[in-house]
């Protein structure tokens, strides 16, 4: 692996500031972001790259390269959470693998973003059409994840309950954020995009920084008490992504071309929700403990995706990148 890669991920300041949230857990500093605060970043964050993806896609011609993702994107988020569910059923019960498979077949809008970042530094295009394949891959996991608990649990949901699942899945507000940014971005003029473009890219940065800080704080306090759940779950929350990551990023190529958008498919592929997912199952899977299936995407796997994932998965696209 060239090693700058590491390097230049690992003094991002964004990524440090992630590091200060965990340290100052670990020392029980008052430090904190308020609530508030906290949610609104996150909002912002969303509406951010939802513009600025849809801008890039208004710039972009529809070609392989974006069915390609786009159908990628739907098979990793229908058959990831289908393969795992079998693996945690062997440790866990059918409801807390339905809602882990769930968060490990969605992703986690905070790494594409991280990733997003990342490439930037390194000053690497992607196409716009990415953030579709972000918001795409959302609502079908938890849908298998729901199905599976629902074909293995002795009890049984209506269609009714079913359905009422599925529209919570769509419109969660991540998930109708994302896409109603990408489309606002996509009808707007290159001069009315011009007219926000402090608000949408100069200070993306910074707010980036701070909201890894936020999650820093939290997957700190989450990380102890979860590793004392047992090594299967922490096992499970670092090979997985690995695993999906590693896959992906190889055989990307078959489909893709671009060089950029190989890395954020693989990040897609491996990375889990600490989002969505758990509002989800909150309706879906109320005797899931989400002391469980939280940390393992949020203390384990995010912090794993953004310090070594990332760089891990560049290597392994730029070796085959033809």
């Amino acid at each position: 692996m060239d090693i700058h890669l590491l390097i230049d991920n690992l003094t991002n300041p964004a990524l440090l500031f992630f590091f200060l949230g965990i340290f100052a857990s670990q020392v029980k500093s008052d430090l904190e972001i308020p609530k508030n605060s906290s949610k609104f970043i996150s909002l912002y964050l969303l509406l951010s790259i939802g513009f600025k993806g849809g801008q890039e896609l208004a710039h972009s011609d529809f070609s392989s390269e974006i069915y390609g993702a786009l159908i990628i994107g739907f098979l990793l988020a229908v058959f990831t959470p289908f393969y795992t569910f079998f693996i945690l059923k062997r440790k866990f019960s059918v409801e807390n693998s339905g809602a882990i498979a769930a968060a490990y077949g969605s992703v986690s809008a905070v790494t594409f973003i991280t990733a997003i970042s990342f490439l930037d530094m390194e000053k690497i295009s992607y196409g716009g059409h990415m953030v579709a394949v972000m918001a795409l891959m959302e609502a079908p996991s938890i849908i298998v994840g729901v199905l599976l608990m629902r074909l293995f649990s002795n009890g049984k949901r209506s269609t009714k309950e079913l359905l009422k699942l599925i529209k919570h899945s769509i419109t969660n507000g991540s998930v109708l954020l994302i896409i109603g940014s990408l489309v606002i971005g996509y009808l707007a003029s290159d001069a009315q995009a011009a007219g926000i473009k402090p608000f949408t890219t100069d200070i993306f940065k910074g707010f980036l920084a701070v909201f890894l800080l936020d999650m820093g704080i939290t997957s700190g306090k989450k990380i102890g008490a979860f590793i004392k759940k047992g090594w299967f779950a922490l096992l499970f929350a670092i090979i997985i992504p690995l695993i999906n990551g590693c896959l992906v990023a190889y055989i990307s190529g078959i489909w893709l071309d671009e060089l950029g958008n190989r890395f954020l498919i693989a990040i897609l592929a491996s990375s889990a929700s600490y989002i969505a997912v758990p509002a989800a199952m909150r309706i879906a899977a109320p005797k899931a403990n989400p002391s469980l299936y939280l940390p393992m995407a949020l203390a384990i796997t995010f912090p794993f995706n953004i310090t070594l994932g990332m760089p891990i998965y560049m290597y392994i696209v730029q070796q085959t990148f033809s």
